[in-house]
């Protein structure tokens, strides 16, 4: 951004450039263009984007023009409805983008209570309510009020006397859909008289503008509207195929002029521990009320005196910079500041809305910088973005983040700090503490009686690369790290202690296998082999799962053959589809079942229903079975429903599952290898004098083996090979999408007569196929290898492993998968069997 901008700011209208290039119109009353400029939205159901010069979202402003700006329409809405209707209001603002108007229109009320949707889930709260925005890059929005009854009717006034009106903010009313369909989802369980509609804006068509009489008239209450300028957008019919043509030429021309990456800043970056009043709420995400507000006010010139005094004298422009939902107290903070500092002060806040930046005079969005997420939000982590703030001329900027997110992606290169170190002179990290919502008082216990809850304190997901080799967007594992402990025994001693019943297979861990040169050798001919097969699989399954379980379903890998497996379908997703999936990793042990801590944190950040689970491959049908057995399990003692049993595969050859890329058995390069295959973690840990009932299953991080590393080449081996398997995968899914994939448990037989053929007599110490084959020859004590007559490149693997342990290897007619591993009879004393005392984890 240029200093031409300053100058013609107030020349040129911040909207000329896109509605000479697409044809859009903004009319409306004189002061429409000062409140609105346009901007390209990258989003397929709306091409542009109205950006508010007053909102202090997109474009840094005076942080005193922002509050007046909600401010005086709480006025307007006081004076609406009286001063016993405005004691008596609550105020629900809109996430992201309305969070912090909607705080400022309930000051200018009053006094009244104010909760603001979330896209935040958080542990231990139950949802009040939710809707959907169907326009908007991130749609779901969450209701988590501390105290439900802040949103009845009857809950802030005597009996008999009217419901207390809901007041509803928003930054624009553009349809009405998503207010309407608030109000009618809110009004179904908390019915009321009285809903008020605040806007800075109303750019409804007239078509839209007579719903809202007919809205009010079917639900039998008053709904008024109050908005502070009114307009229409007239668009062409073509506006969203001209917009998506417009921006691939905009970054076609960017990446053509693209400048040489810049050494990494050194630009001093500071943090301040604000003294936040304790007891006070860093937003209304959970309500913030009258005795909030006696707290934060009073508290304000200190807060600011705080940030000025580690700003120093220096700095003559400042930007504090707001946190996507967390609006409203970077804002006081910025208004504190502007009044003790003799520096110009702008406010402005980061955003998860993706728009495009073209650096003209005409156009609303000039500069655009990129970062990770740095919490932990529904729709899972992603890019986010802070605009016209590179190029402005800021000496020193002022994050300002809720300690929720204070991650290592904040501070990682690349991330939010590091992108503003190389636009201005001097960093601040200020962190205001997260509300963690305790209940109301009317609700809680004697305090004799309360006991807290520890599913509430469940930690966030470790994230590479303070654990594991993957980048933190691939994948969350719900894991406790034990790095730091003694877990590991030789394999012989490990397999007498598990099949003499004193010791279950979880309790330790086998030593790492490290691989010759010869068989590194042979892993990467392998993988060059297999890796358009492995894409094939990877599209297949994954398209079959967003065709079936929804647009955005959440990916839980079982850990950690499954893991390399959600990274791919996440991949997938995103490189055919732009979506962004979560993705997580969880532990499941055969005989105990799938970590109950980890479906906790699930249920509370996700819907159950969205979840997906992963895995590599499928042998017998174990882990089939025992996630089945598991789900229903703690279903039952939770009271928590919702969860999918059904299993998502790369490779399915026993026929126990119907989502699979392949029922083909071939080699998945990931199999050859343990930890350096798959992000260096361990197989998990379940012990009882180091996973209580509270925790997750644990796991290690091998840091030392970074060395033999391969868990990126594999990823990116078979990413590169999406494009060329992509109109396979699309005719292969139609086909499979109309057949019949009912598991037909076809290994599992094959299983039952090679144990009885062998003389072995439990299916246990049977392994079928490629995959848990290999892991016999790995981890366990092997007897002997059947291979398939004729087998080939698939099998060059084990036979080298088998070689060097000595192990046959018997070539059958007829056998149903590529190979089976037989556990050495030797070792069968004992208890083996269904509690999983003598059988490997897939």
């Amino acid at each position: 951004m240029t200093g031409e901008w300053k100058e013609t700011a107030n020349v040129v209208w911040s909207g000329s450039w896109v509605a000479e290039r697409l044809g859009v119109e903004l009319v409306g009353d004189a002061e429409l263009r000062e409140l609105l400029g346009l901007a390209l939205r990258r989003n397929p159901k709306r091409a542009h984007l109205l950006v508010s010069q007053v909102l202090g979202k997109h474009v840094p402003q005076h942080p005193s023009v922002v509050y007046a700006a909600g401010f005086d329409l709480g006025r307007r809405v006081r004076a609406l409805l009286g001063d016993e209707g405005a004691r008596r209001a609550v105020v629900l603002g809109y996430a992201e983008t309305a969070t912090g108007l909607g705080h400022c229109v309930a000051d200018g009320l009053g006094d009244p209570p104010y909760l603001h949707s979330t896209r935040r889930p958080v542990p231990g709260v139950p949802r009040a309510g939710g809707f959907e925005e169907s326009h908007s890059h991130a749609t779901s929005h969450l209701l988590l009020p501390q105290d439900p009854r802040l949103l009845a009717a009857d809950a802030h006034g005597p009996d008999g006397s009217p419901d207390a009106a809901l007041v509803l903010v928003d930054d624009e009313f553009s349809t009405g859909n998503t207010v309407l369909n608030t109000i009618r989802a809110l009004h179904e369980r908390y019915p009321r008289d009285r809903y008020v509609i605040v806007a800075l804006v109303d750019m409804r068509s007239p078509a839209d503008r007579g719903r809202l009489a007919e809205f009010a008239a079917e639900i039998g209450a008053r709904v008024d509207l109050v908005v502070r300028s009114t307009g229409t957008v007239g668009l062409p019919d073509d506006v969203l195929a001209k917009g998506q043509a417009l921006i691939a030429g905009q970054e076609a021309l960017r990446a053509a002029g693209a400048p040489v990456e810049q050494p990494p800043s050194r630009t001093p970056r500071t943090r301040i521990d604000l003294p936040w009043p304790a007891g006070v709420p860093d937003g209304g995400r959970h309500g913030f009320t009258r005795a909030h507000r006696a707290l934060l006010e009073p508290a304000l010139p200190a807060l600011a005196d705080h940030v000025a005094r580690a700003l120093g004298d220096g700095p003559r422009r400042v930007l504090v910079l707001g946190s996507e939902e967390l609006m409203y107290a970077p804002l006081r903070l910025a208004i504190a500041l502007e009044e003790r500092t003799p520096a110009e002060v702008r406010y402005s806040t980061t955003t998860r809305s993706p728009v495009l930046a073209v650096d003209d005079p005409g156009y609303a969005i000039r500069t655009q910088l990129v970062f990770p997420a740095h919490d932990d939000p529904a729709d899972g982590p992603g890019e986010r973005y802070a605009y016209n703030v590179a190029g402005a001329g800021f000496d020193a900027v002022v994050a300002v983040v809720d300690s929720a997110g204070d991650t290592p992606a904040l501070h990682a290169p690349g991330g939010l700090l590091d992108q503003l170190a190389a636009h201005t002179g001097q960093v601040l990290l200020a962190v205001i503490p997260s509300y963690v919502p305790q209940a109301p008082a009317a609700a809680l216990p004697p305090a004799s009686e309360r006991q807290e809850d520890p599913h509430m304190l469940l930690p966030e997901p470790l994230r590479g690369p303070a654990f594991s080799s993957y980048a933190p967007d691939d994948v969350g594992w719900l894991l406790q790290d034990l790095s730091d402990t003694r877990l590991e025994a030789p394999t012989e001693e490990r397999e007498e202690a598990i099949q003499s019943g004193g010791a279950h297979y979880a309790e330790s861990l086998p030593v790492e296998y490290q691989p010759s040169a010869q068989y590194q050798e042979l892993f990467k001919a392998a993988l060059d082999l297999s890796a358009a097969r492995i894409a094939r699989a990877v599209g297949t399954v994954t398209e079959t799962v967003l065709a079936e379980r929804g647009p955005r379903p959440v990916l839980v890998s079982l850990a950690r053959a499954g893991t390399p497996v959600g990274v791919l379908m996440r991949r997938w997703a995103l490189v055919r589809h732009g979506t962004d999936l979560p993705h997580y990793a969880v532990s499941i042990v055969r005989g105990r079942g799938i970590d109950a801590n980890a479906l906790r944190w699930l249920a509370a950040h996700h819907d159950p229903a969205d979840v997906v689970f992963v895995d590599g491959w499928t042998g017998k049908g174990a882990i089939t079975r025992e996630l089945a057995a598991a789900i229903t399990e703690f279903e039952e003692s939770e009271g928590v429903r919702g969860f999918n049993p059904e299993i998502a595969v790369l490779a399915d050859p026993g026929g126990c599952v119907r989502t699979y890329g392949t029922r083909e058995d071939f080699l998945i390069p990931s199999a050859c290898l343990n930890s350096t295959v798959s992000g260096l973690i361990s197989r998990t840990v379940l012990r009882a004098d180091l996973v209580g009932p509270h925790d997750f299953h644990g796991a290690k991080f091998y840091r030392d083996l970074t060395g033999s590393d391969v868990s990126g080449l594999f990823l990116d081996t078979v990413t590169e090979r999406f494009d060329e398997v992509a109109g396979a995968v699309d005719a292969e899914v139609k086909e499979l999408l109309a057949a019949d994939r009912a598991p037909t448990w076809e290994g599992w037989a094959a299983v039952e007569r090679i144990s009885e053929e062998y003389g072995i007599h439990d299916v246990n110490l049977v392994k079928p196929g490629v995959g848990e084959t290999t892991r016999v020859l790995l981890r366990r004590v092997p007897w002997k290898i059947l291979a398939r007559r004729g087998a080939g490149p698939d099998l060059e693997h084990i036979r080298l492993l088998a070689e060097q342990r000595g192990v046959p290897v018997e070539e059958v007619d007829s056998l149903p998968y590529t190979c089976v591993g037989l556990i050495h009879p030797k070792y069968t004393r004992g208890a083996t069997g269904a509690d999983g005392k003598a059988v490997e984890s897939a």
